[in-house]
């Protein structure tokens, strides 16, 4: 029996996204114990065999200080739970928590989630957190990716030696809980669907401008919006609310629902290592907007959405306007390829297999 520690930046995205990872992992006999700030998901990982240790940091920015404490931490905890393996999820698990597994010669696994904004343009932050990358990942057994464009940029930046490195479908979909959703008749409105946390990085801006060149073209359309918003956006929402083309829902356990009404969803993303939402809501049968990016496009094949390029509001307007074009059985087939593309490479269960192999060669 191993006892075997996650690092990660929430106990939600822990839940949401890797529990059958866990469930698998304990049925193998292994102990799990997740380390993470609290997010409000502790019960529900307590309920399937974890033990729950919470760990503070504030998961943006670069902060010295706090950051050395965060390692500090990790090096204290590492050190009192003596686990025969540790998996690290997210940027400053993956780094302050390889730091510390590094030292104390401990085993662990690294799990790329997305590069995040440092990686967007070339500067002195890009170039510490190379350097940080590079000595937090030189021991780890192995590095998971989420799409094989971070691969390929982690290799030529020379971070990690690419015989470590495996790639895997992202966190993949749990296709018999996003069952395949009857697709909406159309009704008095098109609904377009966004769930994530309203940030610029998101794309949000460009969705709504794109709506409200919709919605003055005459377009009969809405737009959902799932999730909690940063601060900045709230009077804009409510503003939105008002002209009565949005419709806000604040964050939902269970989207589902909203998926089911749904005709198109829409994630117009800077940057991701792999895209959930998109993965989730094409399992649903639902037709996908998406950018043209790494951790988004995989989401897309031929004929079961379309790809618009970030940051730019007349390529996501015209994705947009096109898929509204479209007839009711055009959209239908569109949702059906989708599923079927879900089906054959991001089953769940196919990812978690493959994740296991690899930790436990």
């Amino acid at each position: 029996m191993s006892k075997i520690l996650i690092l990660a930046n929430s106990s939600s995205g822990v839940y949401e996204f890797r529990k059958e990872l866990i469930r698998e992992l304990i049925e193998r006999g292994n102990n799990i114990i997740v380390s993470s700030p609290s997010a409000g998901r502790e019960p529900e990982l307590k309920e399937i065999g974890c033990e729950i240790i919470e760990t503070n940091f504030d998961r943006r920015g670069i902060n010295p200080i706090k950051d050395f404490l965060l390692f500090a931490k990790y090096r204290r905890l590492v050190k009192r739970e003596k686990p025969d393996y540790i998996i690290t999820y997210t940027i400053k698990p993956n780094i302050y928590g390889g730091f510390a597994c590094r030292l104390l010669k401990a085993p662990y696994a690294v799990n790329i989630t997305g590069l995040g904004t440092a990686f967007e343009k070339d500067g002195f932050l890009k170039k510490i957190v190379i350097a940080m990358y590079k000595a937090a990942l030189k021991k780890a057994k192995v590095i998971f990716f989420e799409n094989s464009d971070n691969r390929d940029t982690f290799v030529r930046e020379k971070i990690i030696d690419s015989s470590k490195s495996k790639v895997l479908n992202g966190a993949g979909v749990n296709i018999d809980h996003f069952t395949l959703s009857e697709y909406p008749c159309d009704e008095a409105s098109f609904k377009f669907l966004f769930v994530g946390r309203i940030m610029r990085e998101k794309g949000v801006n460009e969705l709504f401008s794109a709506m409200k060149k919709m919605r003055d073209d005459g377009c009969n359309c809405k737009l959902m919006v799932l999730g909690r918003y940063e601060e900045g956006y709230e009077q804009q929402i409510k503003q939105y609310v008002d002209d009565g083309w949005l419709e806000y829902y604040g964050f939902q356990s269970d989207v589902r629902p909203f998926i089911a009404k749904a005709h198109c969803f829409v994630l117009p993303s800077y940057h991701e290592g792999m895209a959930n939402t998109n993965l989730e809501c094409a399992s649903s049968g639902r037709p996908i907007i998406t950018s043209n990016i790494p951790g988004c496009r995989e989401a897309v094949v031929e004929g079961s959405g379309l790809l618009c390029e970030p940051k730019n509001v007349d390529s996501l307007y015209a994705a947009m306007k096109a898929m509204y074009s479209l007839s009711f059985e055009e959209r239908k087939q569109m949702g059906l390829k989708g599923r079927k593309h879900m089906e054959d490479v991001f089953d769940k269960k196919k990812v978690v297999r493959m994740t296991i192999d690899h930790l436990f060669p």
